[in-house]
């Protein structure tokens, strides 16, 4: 075997074999492949991509394969030619007689695998810029199926593309982190710590590239040290290009684009180090600013006396305010001491006493501020509140005692109510509320209102089995165009959780989004507004209506709204969930989960709360059952039920 497939093979996770799955899936659509082909692959995709067991290590027992739903013999052999050689025989194939980038296509808003199949035969347009052009000329509004509304479509759905490019959920930026880490740390004794920092270690909902900084172990920083560690990070398996490689930093990208940048530093600039990478750059200029004030210096290796001959370079090195923690590329093989000195990072300055370095906290304390969480540096006034001493207790991930959307085999999930359950309760969940789609989704085999009184019997049934958590009956409710629910107040008044979200018509003018978003809020039942934005990052931008009237409307009636945690939405933003604390609205934290493995996602929730200041007091679901329930709005005609002893 060449040593190229070895690291194929070494690098092939379940994420990654998924995405082969379901790109072949849709290069079959295009193709005009019948439903049941297609769907065999984008079945086995999904399921692949929410196992907690690595399918890598499974082919080597193909009967664990089969014996999970939807996998048959072939599509094992199918499995093991992916793991073995990091592609696709019939996906291949495919990308010979269509260019890769027609699968970009696929991630337009207004196209499907149709449309996109249509205009490669009629105008052989594979990427972006290509139908871009079409759309811009003007040249689709007359085809069937298109019309003008659907060529603006296309050309704000491009735009998104555009921002989007060359950027990555937090998710990606997680796992990434983790394997590489994972690796670094085998290079043995010499490395004490791998820390992520930059925006990934701040929570935002996308990055642009992956900061790393190593710490070295004392008594392992001599070059030739360094230089062996160095050496072994860029073995890393999934490494496509390597952009630099100095004496305290190694630059490269993976196989998906992703720039990483590793800093390798002795511990007594670890805390220097972390605060300047990790940004914003905002917040790292205002640091800067009051360091200087205060008669010292403050740069990526520590905290200084700041010198008289220094202070007007000093003045004249903030004013060109040094790039964010997210850009790399500008200190490989430089320290402050001069370009090209050899070694990790070290404590030393142009002259000026040391004062801090080590850690984060101790350079905050003398700045004469509180610790700032990593979450809140966005210089959106986290500076003033922590000179004071007065920055909020973020809501923590231990906080939280139930999850209060996720759906089920009875919709479009992929375990059932007890595995849901389960799941749940060996995160630590109190409760859970099953909220599968109503009848309007019909793609997510939403259930109609006899399905559904069916469906809340076995929910009740469900909970009185005593599972070790209560199991709430909810539902995913649709707000219609009109802004009405798409169930009777009859289905509804039986609920314990009304979610109520927008799963279409998504691009209503302002003014008429805004008033179905206050028809629903006013509604009596409506308890929850589920991902309220409705955006898919990368995707789709958010629904435009006007938010502060909106909360304004969730303040005045009782309405809770989401900070929904799936990766690909984080929707209620930061700055919307601020604009909640604001305003005395209450949120609650869910996953929206599709199967079991997703339950543990409520992490990234957890995380955007924290980036919108919220506390445990602002956040619901971090109540005892008993208190939850009576902390929703009491839908007319009900007693809030009481939790059972």
């Amino acid at each position: 075997m060449e040593e190229g497939e070895r690291n194929i093979i070494a690098g092939m996770d379940n994420k990654q074999i998924a995405r082969i799955l379901r790109e072949t899936a849709s290069l079959l659509q295009i193709d005009g492949a019948i439903i049941g082909r297609y769907r065999s692959y984008e079945k086995a995709g999904e399921l692949i991509e929410s196992l907690p067991e690595s399918v890598e290590q499974m082919v080597a027992t193909p009967e664990k394969l089969t014996a999970l739903p939807g996998i048959g013999d072939r599509m094992v052999e199918h499995l093991a030619e992916i793991v073995k050689t990091g592609d696709y025989a019939l996906r291949k194939k495919l990308l010979k007689k269509y260019p890769e980038t027609i699968l970009q296509l696929l991630d337009l808003q207004s196209l499907g695998p149709k449309k996109v199949a249509f205009l490669w035969k009629q105008f052989k347009a594979g990427s972006v810029a290509d139908v871009e052009k079409l759309a811009k000329e003007g040249k689709l509004r007359d085809l069937a199926g298109f019309g003008e509304k659907s060529e603006r479509n296309i050309l704000k759905a491009v735009e998104v593309f555009k921002k989007s490019s060359g950027r990555f959920l937090i998710s990606r930026g997680e796992e990434a982190a983790l394997a590489i880490a994972a690796h670094i740390k085998k290079a043995g004794k010499g490395v004490e710590s791998v820390t992520p920092a930059g925006s990934l270690r701040r929570g935002k909902e996308t990055v642009g590239d992956l900061d790393l900084l190593v710490t070295l172990a004392p008594g392992h920083t001599k070059q030739k040290e360094v230089d062996a560690l160095a050496e072994h990070i860029l073995k890393f398996p999934g490494i496509d290009q390597t952009l630099a490689h100095g004496e305290n930093k190694v630059s490269f990208t993976l196989q998906d684009g992703l720039q990483v940048d590793v800093r390798l530093l002795e511990k007594e600039n670890f805390g220097a180090a972390l605060l300047y990478f990790t940004g914003s750059k905002e917040h790292n200029v205002a640091l800067r600013g009051r360091a200087n004030d205060m008669g010292w210096t403050l740069n990526e290796y520590e905290l200084a006396v700041l010198e008289e001959e220094e202070e007007e370079e000093e003045e004249e090195e903030q004013e060109e305010e040094k790039a964010p923690a997210s850009e790399g590329g500008r200190y490989i093989g430089k320290t402050k001491s001069g370009p090209g000195k050899p070694g990790p990072y070290k404590g030393e300055t142009k002259g000026g006493k040391h004062v801090a370095g080590r850690t984060e906290e101790e350079i905050y304390a003398k700045l004469k501020m509180e610790f700032v969480p990593p979450e809140l540096r966005e210089n959106t006034g986290e500076i003033a509140v922590a000179e004071k001493y007065e920055l909020p207790k973020l809501v923590a991930l231990r906080d939280i005692k139930g999850d209060l959307q996720m759906h089920t085999t009875a919709s479009d999930g992929k375990n059932s109510i007890e595995e849901m359950a389960a799941a749940a309760r060996e995160l630590g969940h109190e409760y859970i509320a099953i909220t599968d789609h109503s009848k309007a989704v019909t793609v997510a085999n939403g259930l109609d209102e006899k399905r559904m009184a069916a469906h809340i019997k076995k929910l009740r049934a469900a909970d009185e089995k005593g599972l070790g958590i209560r199991v709430l009956a909810g539902s995913e409710v649709d707000i219609l165009k009109d802004g009405s629910l798409d169930y009777s107040d009859e289905i509804l008044a039986q609920l314990d959780v009304v979610v109520c979200s927008i799963h279409s018509y998504f691009n209503l003018e302002r003014a008429a989004m805004t008033e179905r978003m206050l028809a629903a809020i006013e509604n009596p039942y409506t308890q929850i507004i589920g991902h309220p934005t409705g955006r898919v990052l990368l995707k789709r931008d958010p629904i435009d209506y006007d938010m502060e009237k909106v909360l304004d409307a969730c303040a005045k009636h009782g309405v809770a709204m989401e900070c929904n945690s799936y990766p690909d939405r984080l929707d209620l933003k930061d700055v919307y969930l601020r604009m909640c604390k604001e305003r005395g609205v209450k949120v609650v934290i869910s996953t929206d989960s599709h199967n079991a493995g997703n339950l543990s996602l409520i992490r990234y929730g957890v995380v955007m709360a924290g980036r919108g200041w919220l506390e445990k007091k602002d956040v619901i679901n971090t109540l005892e059952t008993k208190e939850f329930l009576g902390a929703l709005r009491e839908k007319p005609g009900t007693k809030k039920k009481a939790a059972k002893k």
